[in-house]
């Protein structure tokens, strides 16, 4: 879904080309939202404006956590001072490394202790930015569910350890990429940003991964994480039986390639 200035109501729009979310926006679930970001210096993670029109897009919930947690980059608390903006009485920012009430829970074989968070009746909302990494967005990102400052020793079986998380707090309910701009690495430089104003939304958080793979010409086919996820029934990977609405597919995939074309960069 394209938008121009008024992000809020183009997300609105995106929310009813997929049927609406009206059993998710209740005043009975508080909302839990991971926003991704690995390092605030780079810029690959959602904008202030496309939070804010996710977080608009749940009016009726009483509560909305803004969640993260720490790693060798910086605590959870000061990473998500990026959105400090947003915060309210309603909206909170919560550091899942600094719940002294956990769940123990098997992850990859191991016990592992998560937030009381995670556990309750909350919708589960995850966010992250369009981009070519074959390990995905919108699931990866639960890889911040982890209290732990030094996750790199989960990264030898990173996909069992995702998707272990995944079901251990019940999946996710909304999956967006923020297409805003695409970054054609992490440490690309602002000059090097392809513009591109697009969302993908979706209530199948691996379908919507799969998809944003597609659309940056890579093949969903050869994502470990989705074809896994796929397997074991926690979403859909194959793109003949993901209903793609709202702009031209091959148009916006297009326009990427163009944009990597024109700064020279290899698609």
């Amino acid at each position: 879904m394209k938008f121009g200035k008024d992000v809020i109501a183009a997300f609105q729009q995106a929310i009813k080309l997929i049927g609406g979310i009206s059993d998710l926006n209740t005043p009975n679930r508080e909302v839990l939202y991971k926003l991704g970001v690995f390092d605030p210096r780079q810029k690959a993670y959602t904008t202030v404006p496309v939070a804010q029109a996710i977080i608009e897009s749940f009016p009726k919930a009483p509560k909305v956590w803004l969640i993260e947690s720490d790693n060798y980059r910086g605590t959870g608390t000061e990473r998500l001072q990026i959105w400090k903006d947003l915060f309210s009485d309603r909206v909170e920012p919560f550091n899942l490394s600094e719940d002294a009430e956990t769940k123990t829970v098997k992850i990859a074989g191991e016990d592992m202790e998560l937030s009381h968070l995670l556990f309750e009746n909350r919708v589960l909302i995850s966010s992250h930015t369009l981009r070519r990494y074959s390990k995905g967005s919108v699931i990866k990102n639960l890889f911040g569910l982890p209290p732990m400052k030094k996750k790199a020793v989960y990264h030898k079986n990173l996909e069992e350890v995702v998707l272990d998380l995944f079901k251990a707090v019940g999946g996710i309910d909304l999956a967006v990429i923020d297409g805003t701009s695409v970054f054609p690495s992490p440490a690309a430089k602002e000059d090097k940003r392809i513009s591109l104003n697009v969302f993908l939304v979706g209530r199948d958080a691996v379908a919507v991964d799969a998809t944003a793979f597609a659309l940056m010409g890579k093949d969903p086919k050869k994502m470990k994480m989705v074809q896994l996820a796929k397997t074991q029934g926690l979403g859909e990977a194959d793109l003949d039986n993901i209903e793609i609405v709202g702009n031209d597919f091959e148009d916006i995939k297009e326009k990427i390639k163009a944009g990597y074309l024109e700064r020279n960069i290899r698609y």
